[in-house]
């Protein structure tokens, strides 16, 4: 939600094996920082992508090369340490 606050880059989501209607509830009531959602209800995606687990996330440059990837959740130092900094440098660029 942070990262949507400050409206420094787009989101975009994968949504693992749920129902449309149920992931969508749970964003209405928890808020939806995604400009926009894919769904996954085979739970194939995150083998035709290789992620090896869930939450992953990713920074894409405007090339669409990942600049870096990060397994499980994202705590406030991972984003001051890590994804602000590199965000800062790819908007530099």
């Amino acid at each position: 939600m942070r990262l949507k606050q400050e409206g420094r880059v787009a989101l975009y989501g994968i949504d693992y094996k749920d129902k449309r209607e149920d992931a969508r509830r749970l964003l209405a009531q928890l808020g939806d920082p995604y400009r926009r959602i894919g769904f996954d209800r085979d739970g194939r995606a995150p083998t035709d992508l290789g992620v090896y687990g869930v939450p992953e996330t990713y920074v894409i440059d405007k090339e669409g090369h990942i600049r870096y990837r990060q397994v499980g959740p994202i705590t406030r130092e991972d984003y001051d340490r890590r994804i602000l900094p590199l965000l800062r440098q790819l908007r530099a660029s």
